[in-house]
């Protein structure tokens, strides 16, 4: 067996920016503390902080007035803002900025009296924390058929923004069929789906055609991850979405296979070494790494 892995994987910048923040946070103010949504979308990194403390809430009535409150990667929408403060909770920001930054664009666009079409998927938390910006104007937009179902004010007046971990692709072709019903939607001056994204989904765009499997580590809710899986599929080479090395199945595996090993950003990469490690025992396989690009985004840690 030859095991390729992919580079970039695994943690982002957003990711480690946030894990960082937690983890002063409980150095400084000890445990018990909230956090609003888990840090991030991993049971490994989740459960390792529930053991240190922390309690991960999805209502703030469960937390006591006046602790300390950290609000995850994925951002939250102005009501919990507003509702934190009201309890007197002890903020700290690890919002991701490239979520931030398409916050930002909502807003303006909705300043400006546009109707917002946010691509993306129904129930995650950065959309809901996104959509909380100006619900008035935003609709969701999940499939070319809503595009075609949605109901603007104005069809001059539309613009268009995604969530961050979307499949470049499906994005690509949502926001292709959205300028053909609206020739004059605009969108924001940048990609909103985020560079660890990209980066990694061209990876295995590039490195899956090498290769008889692709196995991607990463939590079935992270939908980097699910989606570097179904870009496998699409490529034509069969994937596995496993958070561990405890969901590799031998069976899946004939021994002289090329295997193709990505993660998604909010997957350590103590969990990967595991899953290659597991590999080399049982099937004596190589282990080559392959680099598409070099990533050095770095975001400042919030003050805690």
């Amino acid at each position: 067996m030859r095991i390729i892995l992919a580079e970039p994987r695994g943690f982002c910048a957003g990711v480690n920016m946030a894990i960082e923040a937690l983890s002063s946070a409980l150095a400084v103010h000890g445990s018990p503390l909230y956090v609003y949504h888990e840090i991030v979308h991993n049971k490994w990194v989740v459960e390792s902080f529930r053991r240190k403390g922390v309690v991960f809430v999805d209502d703030l009535s469960a937390v006591p007035e006046g602790a300390h409150l950290l609000y995850s990667a994925h951002g939250v929408p102005p009501s919990v803002r507003r509702e934190a403060q009201r309890r007197g909770l002890k903020t700290i920001d690890s919002t991701c900025p490239l979520v931030t930054k398409v916050h930002r664009e909502a807003i303006r666009f909705a300043r400006e009296g546009y109707t917002i079409l946010l691509i993306g998927r129904a129930g995650h938390d950065e959309v809901i924390g996104t959509m909380g910006e100006a619900p008035e104007a935003i609709r969701l937009i999940e499939t070319t058929d809503d595009v075609d179902r949605v109901e603007v004010a104005d069809p001059l007046k539309v613009a268009y923004l995604t969530q961050t971990t979307l499949s470049v692709d499906d994005a690509a072709r949502i926001i292709r069929h959205l300028k053909q019903r609206f020739p004059k939607a605009v969108g924001p001056p940048r990609d909103d789906i985020c560079y660890a994204t990209q980066n990694r989904q061209e990876a295995v765009r590039l490195l899956a055609v090498e290769s008889d499997i692709v196995l991607v580590v990463g939590s079935a809710n992270s939908s980097n991850s699910r989606r570097l899986a179904e870009l496998a599929q699409t490529c034509g080479v069969p994937s596995h979405l496993i958070d561990g090395p405890e969901d590799i199945d031998p069976d899946w595996f004939s021994g002289d296979q090329t295997v193709l090993v990505t993660a998604g950003a909010s997957a350590p990469e103590s969990i990967v070494e595991e899953c290659v490690r597991l590999l080399r025992d049982r099937f004596g396989a190589s282990v080559e790494t392959r680099t598409v690009c070099r990533e050095q985004m770095r975001f400042a840690v919030p003050e805690v």
